[in-house]
């Protein structure tokens, strides 16, 4: 609070204040409506008329749109408290999220292979990634200008996946957004670390449970191998076998770094549980990924979901649950429909990513029941949050 001028920003409107209100808002919004698009294309709907290819859209769209503009929002407001200086607010944060929100409006109409939208999706994060050095500079703070060229990479992935569509390379497409799930994989383990063993010690007035470095340097290493190695390595029987065993020993190490973090005692806690069952979708999906890697019958698409619909649509609500109450100066209660907004981005996840394991004839029932489970989970968020998100703190303070 000290940072602030509070004059200065009761004039800004609310929305605009700190990133996460506008990008946790906007991306929860944006994600309830692609899904709804989405499924109605599957279902025979034109909702898409100038996408080429609506599968291409939905992955794209749920991973550049929706999840690096949550991603973008957390980060502008934690980078404020991490270092100091006064976040991202007024004009310029209207500024990027406009930048983000155009390519979603214009795409479904212009297509993926517009060059308007191509450039305006290529031109935000760096942007954003700007905003971020400028604070980290000013302190010195080297640790968190690791999302700089985080935000970066994304913004060449987002790059080469225009370039698959635009060519026509699926194959492409396909590495390139798996590279992007795990990407984010990565980033949620380790802003997991930091985060879900202190919000677990907090609430459950326990004692933060200490780090084992040789544990922390295998759980990172490992899982951002696992992303480079599978943007580069070509597709050979033997690299395919070392894909794999690099995803189970991944897979592993995460799962032993989970089950330190006291999750018996996270029961009564919705915003604990949905945190530490969605980081255990982290393990199910590097270990099916790892069966697609030595062609144990699981198909691509079916894996990476254990990871996106999974444990980044679970962490991601719990997340945004969480950060905009504490932000927004209330306290860290939740109501009965957001608990059960929880339980069905969890349902969301199982449908989409077990159901046609198990039930291979039911796989068309199990993509329409995930799509409305998950549009459920977030327009509850919506309906809850709005306000929250759209006015002044409720403690009077600025942010």
């Amino acid at each position: 609070m000290q940072i602030l001028d509070a004059n200065k920003e009761h004039k800004i409107w609310p929305l605009f204040r700190l990133g996460f209100r506008v990008f946790f808002l906007g991306g929860a919004l944006f994600s309830a409506l692609g899904m709804l698009l989405w499924i109605l294309t599957l279902s025979g709907v034109t909702t898409l008329p100038g996408v080429q290819n609506p599968i291409w859209w939905h992955a794209h769209e749920m991973l550049f749109g929706f999840t690096l503009a949550i991603v973008a929002g957390f980060v502008m407001t934690a980078m404020q408290n991490w270092t100091g200086v006064p976040g991202i607010k007024s004009w310029p944060l209207a500024v990027v999220s406009l930048l983000w929100l155009l390519p979603r409006l214009l795409m479904p109409l212009r297509g993926e292979l517009n060059p308007l939208v191509i450039t305006l999706d290529l031109v935000w994060l760096p942007i954003v990634a700007g905003m971020l050095a400028r604070p980290v500079l000013q302190v010195k703070q080297w640790r968190n200008l690791f999302f700089v060229p985080l935000f970066l990479f994304f913004t060449l992935l987002n790059a080469l996946s225009y370039y698959a569509a635009v060519s026509g390379n699926w194959q492409l497409s396909e590495r390139v957004f798996i590279t992007m799930v795990l990407a984010l994989s990565a980033l949620i383990t380790v802003m997991g670390g930091r985060v879900i063993p202190f919000f677990t010690a907090r609430a459950t007035h326990t004692d933060k449970v200490e780090p084992l470095p040789w544990l922390e340097k295998l759980s990172l290493i490992s899982i951002w191998l696992s992303v480079f190695t599978w943007l580069l390595l070509p597709r050979i029987p033997a690299t395919n076998l070392l894909l794999a065993l690099i995803l189970i020993v991944t897979a592993i190490a995460h799962l032993i770094r989970l089950s330190r973090w006291n999750y018996k005692l996270t029961v009564p806690v919705p915003l604990l549980w949905v945190l530490h069952l969605g980081y255990a979708f982290i393990p199910l999906g590097l270990l099916a990924l790892a069966a697609t890697s030595i062609q144990m019958g699981i198909s691509v698409s079916l894996a990476s979901h254990w990871l996106s619909a999974g444990a980044m649509g679970s962490v991601i609500l719990g997340m945004i649950a969480r950060v905009s109450l504490g932000h927004s100066g209330r306290a860290l209660d939740i109501t009965r429909p957001m608990v059960l907004a929880f339980v069905l981005v969890i349902l969301a996840a199982i449908l989409r990513s077990l159901l046609p394991m198990i039930a291979p004839a039911l796989t068309l029932t199990a993509y329409h029941s995930s799509a409305a489970c998950w549009i459920a989970a977030y327009g509850i968020f919506c309906w809850i949050y709005w306000p929250i998100l759209t006015q002044p703190r409720a403690d009077g303070h600025p942010g």
